[in-house]
């Protein structure tokens, strides 16, 4: 059966000649009218997983007929999302002698779609890719912008390229098989959107949070599409995170710390963004700029979603210092931070004072080992 046309809805991040249309609905794996218009060439090779290919992979498939179709199936989680493990897209595409018109197709999650975003951005130095993204953090968030990349042990992300897909296809009936943990973690990106840049958004997040986590359908594509739409107009205005592109960075500095510090894959990182955000705000409360009921209303909404307010044991105030130098926001040897004004408003700032931040981690640590 195919989808309705008349559910779908479509933004456009607009990059000039880069710019590219987000397609959101259900079932739209299956229209390949969508897949003709944004593949060029013949030759398209899907990424996906060993969690995701089995339940979407063929259907995929089924809709790029008209294409010289190949599969690379990958293995699942944070851990494998490594430099060797992009060495296996690029040998298949070499060994299947693929050319500069190929596209690369990424059916997954975040995880999926920077790494076969970022084989994309190097192999001859540049082909197209379209991202598929099956879990809510994808859908939200990591497929839309360009960023691509992969982990290191020194520290998260570290190693990428800004390659901006021909198109985004979301389809929303992946998120029925998502694991409940993966949803909840998707949601602490959702809640940035209204943290950063959209109070009202804010509000209906707090009066549909138990909708999204009972995946009631239309819940979830307005949370896509607002979402979405606030991530296009942020890349549109700053495609290489020189200025107001940073702000989507909301407590990923605290995040990654937790993530490179705990292991990659022990912590997801929708768990460990939300951690950072409820970190951000306990920094921004301390600074005067964040009022103790907007910040006791953020501390309630991620609880609602289920996701964490205390730092992983052993993990202390210097392991978070050390590790979060190492970020990519640091600036001429200053952190620079996502800090909240209030809900709906941030800012990017290196000027905090560094006594409020020792002052959050060690009563944060002090908590979880409590």
């Amino acid at each position: 059966m195919q989808p309705d046309p008349d559910q779908t809805a479509q933004l456009r991040v607009e990059l000039g000649a880069r710019g590219y249309p987000i397609h959101i609905g259900p079932g739209l794996r299956h229209r390949a009218d969508l897949f003709t218009q944004a593949i060029q060439g013949r030759q398209v090779l899907v990424v996906s997983d060993t969690t995701v290919a089995p339940l979407y992979l063929d259907d995929l498939c089924n809709a790029l007929t008209e294409f010289e179709c190949r599969t690379l199936v990958l293995p699942d989680g944070e851990e494998h999302k490594t430099l060797a493990t992009v060495e296996h897209i690029f040998d298949t595409l070499l060994e299947q002698r693929f050319e500069r018109s190929a596209t690369v197709l990424a059916l997954g999650g975040g995880v999926v779609g920077d790494m076969a975003g970022f084989a994309a951005a190097c192999y001859q130095r540049g082909i197209p890719f379209v991202q598929v993204p099956t879990t809510l953090l994808a859908q939200v968030d990591s497929s839309v912008g360009g960023k691509t990349g992969v982990n290191h042990p020194h520290g998260k992300n570290m190693i990428g390229a800004f390659h901006q897909p021909r198109a985004v296809i979301v389809d929303t009936e992946t998120l029925d098989t998502l694991a409940e943990r993966q949803l909840r973690a998707g949601v602490a990106e959702v809640i940035k959107y209204g943290l950063i840049r959209d109070a009202g958004f804010f509000v209906w997040l707090e009066q549909n949070m138990a909708r999204l986590l009972a995946r009631d359908r239309a819940a979830l594509a307005e949370a896509v599409a607002r979402s979405c739409a606030n991530k296009a107009e942020i890349v549109a205005e700053d495609e290489l995170e020189s200025g107001v592109r940073a702000l989507l960075n909301l407590g990923h500095t605290f995040g990654h710390a937790i993530e490179t510090g705990t292991g990659y894959g022990r912590w997801l990182h929708g768990e460990a963004v939300a951690m950072g955000t409820v970190l951000a705000a306990d920094l921004s409360l301390r600074m005067g700029w964040l009022s103790m009921a907007e910040r006791d209303r953020l501390v309630a909404l991620h609880l609602a979603a289920d996701l964490p307010i205390e730092v992983p044991p052993g993990l202390g105030p210097d392991d978070f210092l050390r590790l979060m130098a190492v970020d990519k926001k640091v600036s001429g040897g200053r952190l620079r931070l996502v800090l909240l004004q209030a809900i709906g408003r941030a800012v990017i700032t290196a000027e905090f004072d560094a006594s409020l931040l020792q002052a959050t981690l060690d009563s944060a640590c002090r908590k979880a080992v409590s």
